[in-house]
């Protein structure tokens, strides 16, 4: 799977099973525009029932697994975020991104790993297949 990711240097490509990184030429990151009702919002993404939102808060994430009927915080230790993906074909994989590195959880938001590249400032992110 693959993670596009727009920063203030450009576009890049970030394959989340090699971490590696190329420079990207296709069609930039878009932030997905969700309406929540949730105080400090930054960023969210969804696909299907599944929601993850990053707040200005710590943790820096909350999941919800019922489109926003209840949710649960994620991310202790993380720090804060500037941008979220879900994956349209595996809503468990989610990419987390701070100012400069991307997070990976594969089990829906309850462990997260980093990738050990960094990036220039991030602005936003999107799973492709």
């Amino acid at each position: 799977m693959i993670a596009v990711v727009t920063t203030v240097s450009g576009n890049f490509a970030v394959d989340l099973d090699e971490d590696d990184v190329e420079p990207w030429s296709g069609e930039p990151a878009v932030p997905m525009l969700l309406e929540l009702n949730l105080p400090r919002l930054v960023a969210a993404a969804a696909a299907g029932s599944a929601v993850v939102a990053v707040v200005d808060t710590k943790p820096p994430l909350v999941v919800s697994h019922d489109a926003g009927s209840t949710w649960r915080e994620s991310g202790r230790g993380l720090p804060a975020g500037r941008a979220v993906a879900i994956s349209e074909d595996d809503p468990d994989v989610v990419v987390f991104a701070t100012r400069n590195r991307l997070y990976v959880s594969r089990d829906g938001g309850t462990f997260w790993s980093s990738l050990a590249v960094e990036l220039p400032e991030i602005e936003a992110v999107e799973l492709r297949s």
